[in-house]
């Protein structure tokens, strides 16, 4: 007696398709809770970059210190563009602040703390930043903005030799960062259904 064949569903084709939409799921959950569990950010960091640097009674002449864009504290930005300019700051304030030109001035222990939280909410926002390139169009690109405005603290640091001075004034420019860092979340913990989707991270 000839064995009915009984087809037998395939899933050769879909499998993958379904993984990724899992992963995809997965992913896009974990974004919607990415700050929710950070209510300290960014307080603590604004707390160890006061600790960071030793008391200082000298008075500094600076030429041309860059101050934090005016245009970027008007935040109008829907939940995923903030969360693409947080990750774009985060990524400047890691490359900034890990020069080794700091290490002759500030305390090493806390800064590496600080550089180390930084680094976990770059690899966090990473993980669900979407498409810069739909996000963003027209001349008023505050990544743009932010690109310029960390470029101008590097040529100034440049121009005053990375003195004690300068990079005391880079840091007082990181807290107004971080600052904003804190209005952009604001954004983002608002509008958590409408916030973020995984993608791949792009360099600055």
């Amino acid at each position: 007696m000839v064995a009915l064949n009984t087809p037998q569903p395939r899933l050769g084709h879909a499998a993958p398709t379904l993984l990724l939409l899992l992963t995809a799921l997965t992913a896009a959950l974990a974004c919607q809770h990415l700050w929710t569990h950070h209510d300290t950010f960014p307080w603590e960091q604004l707390q160890l970059l006061d600790h960071m640097a030793p008391n200082s009674t000298h008075t500094c002449q600076l030429h041309n210190p860059p101050f934090f864009p005016d245009t970027l504290r008007r935040n109008n930005l829907h939940p995923q563009q903030a969360a693409a300019a947080a990750l774009r700051i985060l990524q400047h304030l890691f490359h900034t602040l890990s020069a080794n030109s700091t290490s002759q001035h500030w305390h090493t222990h806390t800064r590496h703390r600080l550089l180390n939280q930084l680094q976990h909410h770059i690899h966090r926002l990473e993980q669900c930043r979407p498409d810069n390139a739909r996000l963003f169009k027209g001349p008023r690109n505050p990544l743009t903005t932010i690109n310029k405005y960390f470029k101008d603290i590097h040529l100034f640091l440049h121009a005053h030799n990375h003195t004690a001075c300068a990079w005391d004034h880079v840091r007082l420019e990181a807290r107004a960062s971080f600052q904003h860092l804190h209005n952009l979340t604001r954004t983002i913990r608002r509008h958590p259904k409408h916030t973020l989707t995984p993608t791949t991270a792009t360099p600055l």
